[in-house]
């Protein structure tokens, strides 16, 4: 999937931790005992977890809520961050207002318990999960109703814990939708995609866990990994990613689904606020790699709120200031079967 208003546009040594695409990565609930503790809020008075529509996203030990601070640097980490640009600065792909006329950031939307769901017809449709989609008239389309993207809807029905993700989404007269690829996704639960299967991501990973919201931003801490893009990626994936999207088989160019850190060195205490709780989000729980785009850019919800200066000072970081982590000692003790859906 490629955002083309934003973007420009393993077969490797089980040394690098890298999952190939051949090989089956586990799948399941994270162990406790291996996933290690979070730091303290970096202000005091922060809240528990938020929720969404009633539901937390996903299980606390779920691995986009897992910190990585205590996992070691992948050997190959100074070549995936060159192959992605090590003096590039980091970008945030979101923010208030219009650029060239469209919103920006990935929006999305809670809605009633009661919302009806509708029929979907999907491009990759043996790769989609089938039901009727809980998708309003009204929804609000990544990019604007006019926009030539991926055009995300993102849809969390109150009440009944589930998300439901569909791209390339286009509304028919007779209020059905026409999708490229579904995904629905239990909140209870830490089940993947099958295996090789895409999502309306092309790391086959949902989106909304990833977003950097405004209302974490308010209250003082982001307590889950980041989502990002980057221009290259390899022909391979590494858990908890299902798929892959390239041709590339260069094995210096990062798989869908590597976690990178900041790097625990970084200063953050001469940025803004708001951009500091980003910068310590990313230190605690990293991001992945979830998409082709472009390359450092992190991915949030569209909101009038944002404030464009603070999110610019992100710039400043750059690609050097990130290292690759080996997040294999998760899947220690998770259940090696695929998950039923």
């Amino acid at each position: 999937m490629k955002r083309t208003l934003f973007m420009m546009v393993l077969l490797t040594s089980c040394s690098t931790g890298v999952t190939t695409a051949t090989a089956t990565p586990p799948n399941g609930p994270l162990p406790e005992a291996t996933s290690p503790a979070a730091p303290e809020p970096l202000f005091a008075s922060a809240p528990a977890r938020s929720s969404l529509g009633g539901c937390t996203l996903f299980p606390k030990n779920n691995i986009w809520n897992t910190p990585v601070t205590k996992l070691p640097v992948l050997k190959n980490s100074s070549a995936y961050v060159s192959s992605i640009g090590a003096a590039r600065g980091l970008h945030a792909d979101f923010g208030s207002g219009l650029y060239e006329g469209q919103p920006i950031g990935i929006p999305f939307v809670v809605v009633p318990s009661s919302q009806p769901g509708v029929k979907v017809t999907f491009g990759y449709d043996d790769e989609s999960d089938h039901a009727a989609y809980p998708i309003p008239k009204n929804a609000p389309i990544e990019g604007g109703s006019s926009a030539d993207g991926d055009r995300h809807i993102l849809v969390v029905r109150s009440g009944e814990c589930k998300l439901y993700e569909v791209g390339n989404t286009y509304p028919n007269p007779d209020g059905s939708w026409t999708v490229g690829a579904g995904a629905i996704w239990s909140l209870n639960s830490n089940a993947l995609r099958p295996r090789d299967w895409t999502s309306a991501d092309a790391a086959g990973l949902p989106i909304l866990p990833g977003l950097i919201r405004h209302d974490e931003l308010a209250s003082g801490i982001i307590r889950h990994a980041l989502r990002f893009t980057a221009q290259r990626t390899q022909k391979a994936f590494v858990w908890p990613a299902r798929h892959q999207a390239s041709s590339v088989l260069d094995v210096n160019v990062p798989p869908m689904g590597m976690r990178f850190r900041l790097k625990a060195s970084f200063v953050t205490s001469s940025y803004p606020r708001d951009a500091r709780v980003i910068l310590e989000a990313l230190k605690t729980y990293g991001m992945m790699l979830a998409d082709n785009g472009s390359n450092w850019f992190l991915s949030g919800t569209q909101d009038d709120a944002w404030n464009n200066d603070i999110l610019s000072s992100l710039s400043k970081v750059k690609g050097s200031d990130f290292e690759a982590v080996d997040t294999s000692s998760l899947w220690v003790g998770a259940d090696s079967g695929e998950a039923a859906r």
